[in-house]
C-alpha cells in the first residue's frame, strides 16, 4: 500500500502540471547537484519577466500526459558518472524513454550539462535529444552541450530564450560573486591511514553573513594568472550556518605520476591556517534537509562523511541512522569522538561502520545495508528519508543496489520520485 500511495502522489502532481501545460513554457530539468535546477529556474524567471509564463519542473513530474499536453518543453539536464542520468530523472527514463512516444505537436529545446573529461560527454541530453527527435519533436534550436559551464554556450542559450520570447535581450544571468573566507584551521583527520590523506578544513567568513543550508555545495576559485579566469573546485559542506564557519572534509587527489590534484593539493598542501581564498556556496536542492519531522538514513564512505555530517546537525533528536565505511577503525574513524558523543547525547539513534581492510571485518557499507535489512524496512515505514553521499563508483552503485534488494526496485524508485532517496556522490 505504501509504494502504490507514493506512486500516486507522484502521478497526480504530473496531471496537475498538465492542465496548465498547453499554455505554459515547461523548463524540465535533470539535475544531480543542483546546477541544471538553477539553470532551470533561471531560464523560467528570465522568459516569465519577459512576457512569456514558464515554470521548472523536475523531469520526475513528466507523464506520458503531461508530454502530450505540453506546446513547448525546454529541457536542462546534466549527466552524471559515465553517462549516466540524474536521479530526479530515472524515473523518466525508465517510465518514458524506453518506448516510442508521438510528440508531434511539441516544440522543444535541449540544454546538455556535462563535462569533456569524461568520455560519454552530455550522454543524457543527447539520448534525450535523439529520443524526443524519434517521436517527431520540432526542435526549435540545436542543442547546445555546455562543458562544465562554459559562458559561451549559456550566452547562446540565453540568446534563444530571448528569440522565444520576442525580446531583444533578456535579464544576464549574474554568477553569484565569490567572498573572501579565511582557513582557521585544518587538521589530518586519518594520519597512518593506508588511504589518501583526509583533512578537516575550517574557513570563516571576512566581513559577510553567508546563509545556507545542509546539503549545498560550495565553490572554491583556484588561483590564477592575472587576467586568467580561475578554474574551480566544489567540496560538500560539512557544516551548517550555525556552525559560524564552513567545513569541509577533503581528500588530498593524486594522479598516476603523484601529482597532487588541482584543488585538494592546493587546499591541503598550499594553503596555511590564516590565508584568505574566495569562496561561494550555491544551493544543492536535491540534496537539501528532510522534513524536521521526518527520521533520516545516511549512509556513506569516505570524505562523504561531510555531507552526511552537515544532515546530522538539523536531524531531531534520536531521529538520524548513520552507515558509514571506510578503511580502518584505528586510522580512518573520521569524526568518531564527536559521533560518540551525539550518540550518547540521545541525537544520534544508531551508528554502524564498516572497515574495508580491518581483520576480522573487510565490509563495505552496502554489506551493513544488507544485514540490516529489516531495521532499514521499518525506518522507511516510519516515514525516513534516506541520503546517500560519497563516491560515485563503487560505493554509490553498491548501496543502491542494496537498497533495491532490500525494498524493491518499485519502491525505491517510488522514494526517489517523492524525494525520499536522495545522494551527493562524486
Amino acid at each position: 500500500m505504501k509504494v502504490r500511495r507514493e506512486n500516486r502522489a507522484a502521478r497526480e502532481r504530473a496531471a496537475a502540471l498538465g492542465q496548465s501545460a498547453a499554455t505554459t513554457v515547461l523548463v524540465a530539468y535533470a539535475s544531480q547537484t543542483g546546477t541544471a535546477e538553477d539553470m532551470a529556474w533561471k531560464t523560467a524567471a528570465s522568459l516569465s519577466e519577459a512576457g512569456t509564463p514558464a515554470r521548472p519542473v523536475s523531469l520526475a513530474e513528466l507523464d506520458e500526459a503531461t508530454l502530450k499536453a505540453a506546446q513547448r518543453i525546454l529541457f536542462i539536464v546534466a549527466t552524471t558518472g559515465e553517462g549516466d542520468a540524474p536521479d530526479n530523472a530515472s524515473g523518466f527514463l525508465r517510465r518514458q524513454m524506453t518506448h516510442k512516444i508521438d510528440l508531434g505537436h511539441l516544440n522543444y529545446a535541449v540544454l546538455a550539462l556535462g563535462d569533456s573529461s569524461y568520455e560519454r560527454y552530455c550522454a543524457f541530453g543527447k539520448q534525450l535529444d535523439d529520443w524526443l527527435a524519434e517521436g517527431g519533436a520540432h526542435a526549435l534550436y540545436p542543442r547546445i552541450d555546455v562543458d562544465n559551464g562554459n559562458a559561451d554556450s549559456l550566452n547562446l542559450w540565453q540568446q534563444q530564450l530571448a528569440d522565444l520570447a520576442g525580446a531583444d535581450s533578456l535579464s544576464v544571468w549574474t554568477p553569484q560573486a565569490f567572498e573572501p573566507w579565511q582557513l582557521v584551521r585544518k587538521v589530518h583527520l586519518n594520519p597512518g591511514s593506508a588511504g589518501g590523506e583526509a583533512w578537516h578544513l575550517v574557513f570563516q567568513p571576512v566581513d559577510h553573513a553567508p546563509q545556507w543550508e545542509a546539503g549545498d555545495i560550495a565553490e572554491f576559485a583556484l588561483p590564477a594568472a592575472e587576467g586568467e579566469t580561475p578554474q574551480t573546485r566544489e567540496y560538500s559542506l560539512a557544516s551548517i550556518p550555525a556552525d559560524d564557519a564552513a567545513e569541509f572534509c577533503v581528500r588530498l587527489m593524486t594522479g598516476p605520476d603523484g601529482t597532487p590534484g588541482l584543488g585538494s593539493g592546493w587546499l591541503i598542501r598550499s594553503l596555511k591556517e590564516g590565508d584568505v581564498v574566495d569562496m561561494r556556496i550555491r544551493p544543492n536542492r536535491s540534496f537539501r534537509p528532510a522534513p524536521s519531522e521526518a527520521p533520516i538514513l545516511l549512509i556513506g564512505n569516505g570524505t562523504g562523511i561531510a555531507g552526511l555530517r552537515a544532515h546530522l546537525k538539523v536531524a531531531r533528536k534520536g531521529q538520524a541512522w548513520l552507515l558509514f565505511g571506510e578503511r580502518n577503525r584505528a586510522h580512518d574513524n573520521f569524526f568518531g569522538d564527536e559521533l560518540k558523543a551525539l550518540q550518547a547525547a540521545g541525537m544520534l539513534a544508531r551508528v554502524d561502520h564498516a572497515w574495508s581492510r580491518d581483520e576480522g571485518d573487510g565490509r563495505y557499507v552496502q554489506h551493513l545495508i544488507s544485514e540490516n535489512a529489516r531495521d532499514i524496512e521499518r525506518w522507511i515505514d516510519r516515514g525516513a528519508y534516506i541520503f546517500v553521499c560519497g563516491s560515485l563508483e563503487g560505493m554509490s552503485k553498491g548501496v543502491h543496489a542494496a537498497l533495491e534488494t532490500v525494498l524493491g526496485e518499485e519502491r525505491l524508485q517510488g522514494l526517489t520520485d517523492a524525494g525520499r532517496y536522495r545522494r551527493d556522490v562524486y
